[in-house]
């Protein structure tokens, strides 16, 4: 088979080697040495595989594969190599390493293209330094404002002043962004970081779109009170509402197919063991990949936590932190990932949906885009613990060289 599984292994371990900590984990934030030396690696592999490599205004580190067009819109791959504090060894960097290997079996077969394609490791995708994440593909899609260069890390180094560091010019970040009609496609690999395929049985996936996270705060305040001198029917315990709105949450999600919800946040105000809180406030973060029904459950969790709070006597506040679009997969490259399932004898992938983002979401609507998901032992990501096979990484690259050269020809 094309694919060198091996290879692309002996890569996976030696880039994890740069920023790994004592625990077994990496640590590789952006505009940093770690980075700079696992950048200079990638520029190394993608040399053997016969690309030409650049790196862009956004500090995207960017490798490219001629097509017989040269003019002709580019296939655009790849993921991201930076990591959360004491991450794993595949996130993202699985995608950027696989989709080299792709393109040097390419090379190594004498295989041809049309479109040229192009290898991205995008700039600071997990947003672990400064707080604010998918720097390098929001800059590629022209969404990276200029104040966004404001955010700082924990030392008060803003992103602008790091790129500066790391010899980047912020005011010709503009010179990243691709326009719609230089893409075809943009397909990505990544390790599921679930359970779904493990549960399934099966390597690889197909990945219809990536869900779009809502996040609110949601404030409930009542009356505080002294725990034994205060008669359960005249208190006004914003908790006791806050446990009816959460039951109704879990139970209201599980009736939408695709969607989750998480409370990874809870106070109580005063906080004392003897104390009727006086207030309470919770975080919620509701995904889905379909928006229409994301906002309805939306809906319903606002209208119940209304009637309950008015019940009650209690006020209620819902400040919206975020809210993010989901980017479904484009038919073009779910229709090429699936034929190229079947062509790395897989068969027909099994369908699921992205809960975590990715780089690619910054794309939807600009070119058509897709994503691969290669199985995750226990689910475990964002930890030392996170693993994917050799095997199931390999058959992950074969599924994404056959995607690409679909798209590509």
């Amino acid at each position: 088979m094309a694919i060198n599984a091996g290879r692309l292994w002996k890569r996976l371990m030696e880039l994890g080697e740069i920023g790994r900590r004592e625990s077994g984990g990496v640590t590789r934030f952006s505009f940093t040495e770690e980075e700079r030396s696992a950048k200079d690696l990638v520029v190394r592999y993608m040399r053997e595989a016969g690309l030409s490599v650049r790196e862009d205004a956004a500090g995207n580190l960017i490798g490219r594969r001629e097509g017989s067009d040269p003019g002709a819109p580019v296939i655009l791959t790849g993921s991201h190599i930076d990591t959360v504090p004491d991450g794993g060894k595949f996130d993202g960097a699985l995608g950027v390493l696989a989709a080299v290997e792709a393109l040097q079996a390419m090379e190594e077969q004498g295989v041809a293209t049309v479109h040229p394609i192009e290898v991205a490791a995008f700039t600071d995708e997990e947003g672990s330094r400064f707080g604010f994440g998918m720097l390098g593909s929001r800059a590629m899609a022209g969404t990276l404002r200029p104040e966004d260069l404001g955010h700082k890390d924990a030392e008060g180094i803003s992103i602008a002043d790091a790129m500066r560091s790391a010899g980047l010019r912020p005011e010709r970040l503009h010179e990243a962004a691709k326009a719609p009609e230089q893409v075809k496609a943009y397909v990505e690999l990544h390790i599921e970081q679930g359970k779904v395929l493990e549960n399934l049985g099966a390597p690889v996936g197909l990945v219809t779109g990536i869900a779009g996270p809502l996040w609110q705060q949601i404030t409930i305040t009542g009356q505080a009170g002294h725990a034994g001198a205060t008669p359960m029917n005249l208190r006004k315990d914003p908790l006791q509402a806050a446990a009816e709105v959460l039951n109704y949450i879990y139970a209201e999600t599980a009736e939408f197919p695709n969607a989750v919800a998480t409370v990874g946040k809870l106070r109580t105000h005063p906080g004392g063991i003897n104390v009727i809180p006086g207030e309470v406030q919770f975080s919620l973060d509701l995904r889905d990949i379909d928006e229409a029904d994301r906002n309805a459950l939306e809906g319903r969790i606002r209208d119940y936590a209304s009637q309950v709070c008015r019940k009650r006597g209690l006020e209620l506040k819902i400040d919206l932190l975020q809210r993010v679009a989901p980017a479904p997969s484009s038919p073009e490259v779910k229709e090429a990932v699936a034929c190229a399932g079947r062509l790395a004898g897989l068969g027909d992938l099994p369908e699921l949906v992205s809960g975590a983002g990715h780089d690619g979401m910054q794309f939807s609507g600009k070119w058509p885009i897709g994503m691969i998901f290669v199985r995750s032992r226990g689910g475990i990501s964002h930890h030392p613990g996170e693993w994917s096979s050799e095997a199931d990484c390999g058959l992950g690259a074969r599924v994404l060289y056959h995607a690409l050269l679909r798209l590509a020809r």
